[in-house]
């Protein structure tokens, strides 16, 4: 039976002879449902009309989907010494993807910032023999795909690694995560945000909201709340959810601002 793959936001959902009713994340009011209706694509005919692609992102190996499909985010590689860590995920694991990542040492866990990405996490699992998808537990109602592979972490904070930590910032969705990249950028640490802060288009700012599609901000309470996580970390470098969509120096003083000026924003 066939894996299905929501066609608009790249979810996948578990095997069944006919695609499920609806999808919960596109009928919420983060997402919307297709203009034309909900769709599916079976996950063998996702790979037949996408392919995975990788290239470099900032000194990071970056994967995602060509042409692009759903919200189009892609996923980040970043080194470890017991095997990488994918950061968010893509709806789709090909051979040669796979085959790529282990090159790099192979994944020795996924991280996701929040629902709207978890992708093909159940996949990307199954090729590095069952590598733990954390995935924060307030947002484990939004699980479309159950996997024994899937951990939901609780609290605040969750070491993956020496190197790499992920903190639960919030945002748009009550789990929403960011991880931080202790060696990143040179030794001077590299925060991954997703976009539970968002790389605005100039490439020195970020933005926050609770729906990037439907425009509806962010409350000042929830933007405090993810500076107040931010505030202790060190970096100089934050990656975004899309292909270029980073600031590559300075970026702690930039996020700084970039919440300033948001409060002042909405007040």
């Amino acid at each position: 039976m066939p894996i299905w793959t929501c066609e608009q936001c790249g979810a996948q959902f578990p095997e069944s002879e006919k695609p499920p009713r609806s999808c919960p994340i596109c009928e919420d009011e983060r997402q919307f449902v297709n203009w034309k209706g909900q769709r599916w694509l079976s996950r063998d005919e996702l790979a037949r009309t996408h392919k995975a692609v990788w290239r470099d992102d900032l000194g990071l190996v970056g994967i995602g989907l060509e042409p692009s499909f759903a919200i189009g985010q892609r996923a980040l590689i970043v080194p470890g010494p017991r095997g990488c860590v994918m950061w968010d995920c893509v709806p789709l694991a090909t051979a040669e993807a796979v085959e790529h990542v282990r090159s790099l040492g192979g994944l020795a866990a996924i991280a996701v910032s929040h629902p709207h990405y978890y992708g093909a996490v159940a996949d990307w699992s199954e090729a590095f023999d069952g590598a733990p998808a954390y995935l924060h537990a307030d947002d484990r109602q939004w699980i479309t795909r159950p996997h024994p592979s899937i951990q939901t972490w609780t609290g605040d904070s969750h070491l993956v690694s020496d190197d790499i930590l992920l903190l639960r910032a919030g945002g748009h969705f009550a789990g929403g995560t960011v991880l931080h990249w202790r060696r990143g950028a040179d030794g001077k640490g590299a925060l991954l945000t997703g976009d539970v802060a968002m790389v605005a288009a100039d490439r020195h700012s970020l933005s926050f909201m609770y729906s990037y599609p439907n425009y509806i901000p962010l409350n000042a309470a929830a933007v405090r709340r993810i500076a107040g996580v931010v505030a202790p970390l060190a970096f100089d470098r934050i990656y975004g959810a899309w292909w270029g969509r980073n600031i590559e120096a300075d970026a702690k003083a930039a996020f700084d601002a970039s919440v300033q000026r948001y409060l002042k924003a909405i007040a």
